[in-house]
């Protein structure tokens, strides 16, 4: 069975860093053809597809923060993570972890639909 459970989520002040982890079971990110992506979604917004990675190790980020967030992998501990630099208020959300065998949709229902597998989000609040 695929799991996927993120963690590293919490409360910052603008201009603060957080890094959320993506810890996958039932599969191997080194040796399975997963895309993986981050999504988030903020009170009364849809859901957002903000960085993918995928299975040939290629990545991408929405506009919005580009030169701030960094997807990466560390293959040992088979986990995702999203490095979240220079946070501002508009980046409140909750974050989830999603992975496809196939390309990452980038409208999907967070949490839900969309994607094979999702997490069940972590919160990022930041203030000014």
């Amino acid at each position: 069975e695929v799991q996927l459970v993120e963690s590293g989520g919490g409360s910052v002040q603008a201009g603060g860093s957080l890094r959320l982890s993506c810890t996958a079971s039932g599969f191997t990110l080194n040796d399975d053809e997963f895309d993986m992506a981050w999504y988030r979604q903020a009170p009364g917004n849809e859901c957002e597809l903000v960085s993918t990675l995928s299975s040939d190790g290629n990545t991408d980020y929405v506009d919005s923060v580009k030169g701030r967030f960094t997807i990466s992998q560390d293959n040992a501990k088979n986990t995702v993570y999203l490095q979240l630099n220079s946070l501002k208020p508009e980046d409140s959300a909750v974050y989830y972890c999603a992975a496809d065998l196939g390309p990452v949709v980038p409208q999907a229902k967070c949490g839900s639909y969309g994607m094979d597998y999702w997490g069940k989000g972590t919160l990022v609040t930041v203030s000014s």
